[in-house]
């Protein structure tokens, strides 16, 4: 009998126990770094002409891992390989299924400051951030574990006499997920574990910007008793391994993370039948977010400012969740930006491999760079920067909290997903006029408002359109089962990874009746 589920508790970094500790695991993980990583089918090893470099955002000269490319032929081995797995690991009891779900939690938890430290140079995640992803993980396998149990077996129907009726739930068939860089284990082992436990057989294909991560994920599942060739690991491209696996006709279903633009672009092609599909696939895509922090003139305003720089500038700002537009009441608005500007200049950014226990390290890659500055030099023609420009070290891709104020609704900074440190602040007359800068964007993920009324926290309840609402505190940080997580309109398939409605999306249900 497993225990109820709880959520993985974090540690205190200002604590000695806790510091020394991941000072021992960056260590201990920066001696290992440059392993070769290989791709992974049918649990055998596959060599390949092709590799590439996962670089450490902190310091661009440090090279984390080399990784094995995969190509077209490879991810279609893949498929047709874990198409065969199905067969048996989809006859599997639930219950031993879910066991190794619980076996691949208690090793997170053995290893839970190397697995911190291992984000903190592939990903530049700060020590928090980095401990919270692998709890996060440990969670995803302990909830979906006991998921998988409560789903097995018969569930009732109506009685109907003479007769005996029950439905099933059972697996669909080969899963192809694809996982984003920014949570590299939490979110790529809730999207791997989910499909996994309610029987299917999963082809990964990992970021390529966190691929070790990833990598050591596998090692996880395979020492908690995976069977071989029911997870593949195929590490390569977007337009030749993605497209591969999503296009394939014996591919049942999709699970994606990321971008809205690629998010659009699977849901495309998955919709189409090719030569060979004897179904239509079914698609999971969790998109992007413009979130929004609403700030009334009623509310408790160093709480509001403290949530907003909380939000916006965590772990770079590289979250789906991240506040990126904060709208002020006209009565409090310059006591919450000088407030936000104050708590904004204390961060520290640099790379979080080092003693200093920085807040915030580098984004993700040159490309991010590039992006992110370009949108904080759009920002300032198009507001008043309060913080922008500030220093940051180099040899990293390292980029200062920008605050840009007295934004319009329609300003690109207020509209485009930046993906990073940049905030738009915006007035508002009332709150009216604050709900609806607030709707006012394609997307609709997360979102929180601060207020001391009643009314207004009861109307956001109903008004404020996204997926995951916070009421008096920040719009980041959502717990496995205790805040279920996904978004609206082009944010997303709503999914609510972590919620009790997720792993019965990754099966199907059959209807069996006896005439007695």
């Amino acid at each position: 009998m497993l225990m109820p589920y709880a959520p993985e508790p974090y540690v205190d970094f200002s604590q000695p126990e806790p510091r020394e500790k991941m000072l021992a695991a960056l260590k201990a993980v920066g001696g290992q770094l440059g392993a070769k990583h290989a791709i992974r089918i049918n649990g055998e090893n596959v060599a390949s002409a092709k590799s590439f470099q996962s670089i450490s955002p902190g310091k661009t000269d440090r090279i984390v891992g080399e990784v094995a490319k995969a190509d077209a032929d490879m991810a279609d081995k893949a498929v047709r390989l874990a198409a065969e797995r199905f067969k048996t690991w989809s006859r599997v009891d639930p219950f031993e299924r879910a066991m190794v779900l619980t076996r691949a939690a208690a090793i997170m938890r053995r290893r839970l400051y190397e697995l911190s430290a291992l984000q903190c140079y592939e990903v530049s995640k700060g020590w928090l951030e980095a401990y919270a992803d692998v709890c996060e993980a440990i969670d995803f396998c302990d909830f979906y574990a006991r998921e998988a149990i409560r789903l097995g077996g018969r569930h009732a129907t109506t009685p109907f006499p003479g007769e005996d009726n029950s439905l099933h739930y059972i697996p669909l068939g080969v899963i192809a997920v694809i996982p984003p860089w920014n949570f590299p284990l939490a979110i790529c082992m809730g999207m791997t574990t989910a499909a996994l436990v309610a029987g299917n057989t999963v082809v990964l294909k990992p970021s390529s910007d966190a691929p070790v991560v990833a990598s050591v994920m596998y090692d996880i599942l395979m020492e908690a008793g995976l069977p071989e060739g029911v997870l593949n690991f195929v590490p390569g491209s977007g337009g030749e391994v993605g497209e591969t696996i999503v296009d394939h006709p014996l591919t049942r279903m999709v699970s994606f993370t990321g971008s809205m633009e690629v998010g659009i672009r699977i849901h495309e092609r998955a919709a189409k039948v090719h030569p060979g599909q004897i179904w239509l696939k079914r698609a999971i895509l969790e998109m992007g977010g413009k979130d929004g922090i609403l700030v009334d003139e009623t509310a408790d305003v160093a709480a509001a400012a403290e949530g907003a720089v909380a939000s916006a500038f965590g772990f770079q700002g590289q979250k789906c969740s991240a506040c990126s537009r904060l709208v002020v009441h006209a009565d409090v608005y310059d006591e919450v930006l000088e407030r936000v500007v104050a708590g904004a200049k204390k961060i520290t950014v640099g790379d979080t491999c080092n003693e200093d226990n920085l807040f915030m390290g580098g984004v993700i890659n040159e490309a991010a760079y590039k992006s992110i500055t370009n949108y904080a030099e759009i920002g300032k023609g198009e507001g008043r920067a309060m913080l922008a420009d500030g220093d940051v070290p180099s040899g990293g891709y390292f980029v200062p909290p920008t605050i840009i104020a007295d934004i319009e609704a329609n300003a690109r900074i207020a509209q485009e997903e930046i993906f990073g440190p940049v905030l738009a602040v915006m007035k508002c007359k009332d709150f009216d006029h604050g709900m609806e800068i607030i709707n006012g964007t394609q997307y609709g993920l997360t979102g929180a408002l601060f207020s001391r009324d009643r009314d207004r926290l009861k109307r956001a309840r109903e008004e404020f359109h996204v997926g995951n609402l916070y009421l008096n505190r920040k719009c980041t940080g959502a717990l496995v089962d205790v805040q279920p997580f996904g978004g609206f309109n082009m944010s997303g398939t709503d999914s609510k990874a972590g919620g009790r409605d997720y792993v019965q999306m990754f099966m199907q249900a059959k209807s069996i009746t006896e005439r007695l």
